[in-house]
């Protein structure tokens, strides 16, 4: 495969961005735009949208890409009195497909945003949803919270001190707990450090960090719901993991394989908690067999054999 394209700056991302409005909160979003198949691109904490920008010009060629930033997250409003939940951006997300017309769509989650996600499959089961679910491939997160292991940041941010300690977070303090999370070879350089803290605290972003966090421990109340949304479904699944990662790596990938019937699941060994960000190209060349085998055969292509060993 060819190398990726040059991706877009973070300022340069912001200014193409496109705005609506959730529950009274101002929503920015990237849209790729054309007459495609949707793909929504859903990220996690305590990130934003942004971590798509490595993957958005080559999925742009096969995909109408719509990858939104979530209420407290990126260039979104991030309020402190607002019920932050993760069935709330399972909604945010039908609310903007509904916004822009969009009846079906396929997914690429990541991180906590695979909770809402089973949610969306969730609905699809009890016909509760509007906008069909066409395919699903999950990156990296808790999408089984007996063997999810939160970090000890993720882990002060959610006791009674959370508050206080969102309000005391500083670069280096993010930096070093950030860091941690990715694989040793494919740590973040110094700019892209800064270009993610710049993410995380615009709009007076590092208050609302412990309200955000919070939401990934919903996957506890949640636990039977989204196991059975992933057991009887019928929507093709894929699971692209980076072996790495402390919080969801090779353990998690495990747990998918004991739970989920027939598993597709994708390794990169040397990969962390980011694969999108860490090792595009190859979360690229893996997403892209995903859709030659799950996707384009339901238009009639016949697909080529599929590899059996990453």
């Amino acid at each position: 495969m060819n190398a990726l394209a040059t991706p877009p700056t973070l300022a340069i991302w912001r200014s193409t961005g496109n705005w609506f409005e959730h529950q009274s909160q101002r929503i920015f979003y990237v849209d790729s735009g054309g007459e495609k198949d949707v793909l929504v691109c859903m990220h996690g904490w305590p990130t934003a949208s942004w971590d798509f920008a490595r993957l958005f010009s080559e999925l742009s060629q096969r995909f109408r890409v719509i990858a939104p930033d979530v209420v407290g997250a990126g260039f979104s409003d991030k309020p402190l009195d607002y019920p932050y939940s993760l069935l709330d951006q399972a909604e945010l997300h039908v609310r903007l497909l509904e916004h822009l017309g969009v009846t079906s769509a396929h997914f690429l989650v990541h991180d906590y945003a695979v909770g809402s996600a089973q949610e969306l499959l969730a609905r699809q089961l009890d016909k509760s949803l509007s906008v069909e679910v066409k395919s699903l491939c999950f990156l990296n997160g808790g999408l089984f919270p007996e063997v999810y292991r939160p970090r000890p940041i993720q882990r002060l941010l959610n006791s009674p001190l959370g508050a206080v300690a969102s309000r005391c977070l500083t670069f280096g303090v993010f930096r070093l707990a950030f860091s941690r999370v990715f694989g040793p070879e494919t740590k973040p350089t110094h700019t892209e450090l800064r270009d993610f803290w710049d993410v995380i605290s615009c709009n007076s972003g590092l208050r609302v960090q412990h309200l955000m966090c919070r939401m990934m421990f919903e996957r506890i109340k949640y636990r039977d719901r989204w196991r059975t949304a992933l057991t009887d479904t019928r929507v093709p699944l894929r699971f692209i993991n980076g072996s790495r990662d402390p919080n969801s790596g090779e353990h998690m990938a495990a747990r998918y394989e004991q739970v989920v019937p027939h598993p597709d699941v994708v390794r990169l060994a040397d990969v962390g908690h980011y694969p999108h960000f860490e090792a595009p190209q190859r979360v690229l060349a893996a997403f892209m067999d995903f859709v030659r085998h799950h996707i384009e055969p339901a238009s009639g292509t016949v697909p080529s054999p599929s590899p059996t060993a990453r």
